[in-house]
C-alpha cells in the first residue's frame, strides 16, 4: 500500500466553484514511487451546493458535511474521515491551487530532515485578473528555529514571515497539538505558532501555493478585520504559543 499524504479542505459555498481548479492542481502533482495523495474534502456546513463541485469519481477523493463551525473544525474533523490516515497533512484551502512539484517539495524536507515538524512555502497571490503578486520580506530557505515565528509576529504588528495557508505537518505533531485552533478566524494562524513553539519548521523558497483573491473568500469580509473580534483573537494565539514554549515539551529530534 502506497504512503499517503493526506490533502485536506475545507469549503463553503461560495468557493465550491474552485474546487475544480484546486483539483487540477492536486493531478499535476508528482510523487516519488510508494507515495499518493488523498484528498479529503469538507463541507463546513450540510448544503446541496458543494458536491456537485466534487470530482467523486476520483477514488482518491472523499467529501464529507458537518455542521457550521468555521473551517478550522472542518479541517481538524476531516481527520476523521475516510482516507485521512496518512503521516502527512497538507493543507489546501478551497479556492487555491498548489503549483507543479509543491508536494514533493514537501515530502522531500521530511525525509531528509527528521527533526522538521512542519513545512510552508512561498506564495503568490492569484487575482481577479489572473496575475499574480508576490510578497516582500520572504525569508530565505532553510529551517525556521523554534520560536522565530512568533518573534517576527509581534514585532510585525501580527503578521508571520511565512503564510499558514502551505503548511504540511506530521499528522501525529498535528493531533498532538489538538488540530486548528477553535477560533471564527486566524485558526491557520494559531496552528502555524503552536507548531513553531515546539518543533522546527522549514521554509521552502520555490512557490508552492496561488493564493487565490476573491470577494466571496472569508478574509475578504469586513468581520475578518473587525478590531472588536481581531485583537482577542490574537491574544489568544498569542498566549497559546507562549504556554507551550513555556511548557517546555518538544518535538523528537529538536536540539
Amino acid at each position: 500500500m502506497a504512503q499517503r499524504i493526506v490533502v485536506v479542505t475545507a469549503v463553503h459555498p461560495p468557493s465550491a466553484p474552485f474546487l475544480a481548479d484546486a483539483y487540477r492542481s492536486l493531478c499535476e502533482q508528482e510523487l516519488p514511487v510508494g507515495w499518493g495523495w488523498q484528498w479529503v474534502i469538507r463541507e463546513d456546513g450540510e448544503t446541496d451546493e458543494v458536491r456537485p463541485h466534487v470530482p467523486l469519481d476520483d477514488e482518491r477523493v472523499t467529501f464529507e458535511q458537518g455542521r457550521q463551525g468555521g473551517p478550522g473544525t472542518a479541517r481538524t474533523m476531516a481527520l476523521a474521515g475516510a482516507g485521512a490516515d496518512g503521516d502527512l497533512v497538507r493543507v489546501l484551502d478551497s479556492d487555491d491551487q498548489l503549483t507543479p512539484g509543491s508536494l514533493g517539495r514537501d515530502l522531500a524536507v521530511f525525509q531528509r530532515e527528521p527533526g522538521v515538524g512542519w513545512t510552508t512555502s512561498r506564495v503568490l497571490d492569484l487575482l481577479p485578473d489572473g496575475s499574480t503578486a508576490g510578497f516582500e520580506g520572504d525569508p530565505p530557505e532553510g529551517p525556521i528555529e523554534r520560536g522565530d515565528v512568533l518573534q517576527h509576529w509581534r514585532a510585525h504588528h501580527h503578521r508571520a514571515q511565512v503564510h499558514p495557508a502551505t503548511l504540511c505537518v506530521r499528522r501525529d505533531l498535528l493531533t498532538a497539538l489538538g488540530g486548528w485552533m477553535a477560533l471564527p478566524a486566524s485558526e491557520d494562524t494559531g496552528l502555524l505558532l503552536a507548531l513553531n513553539a515546539v518543533s522546527r519548521g522549514y521554509f521552502l523558497s520555490e512557490v508552492g501555493l496561488l493564493y487565490r483573491k476573491h470577494p466571496g473568500q472569508l478574509t475578504a469580509q469586513g468581520s475578518h478585520t473587525d478590531e472588536r473580534e481581531r485583537a482577542p483573537r490574537m491574544t489568544v494565539v498569542d498566549a497559546r504559543a507562549e504556554a507551550l514554549a513555556k511548557l517546555g515539551w518538544q518535538y523528537p529530534g529538536q536540539e
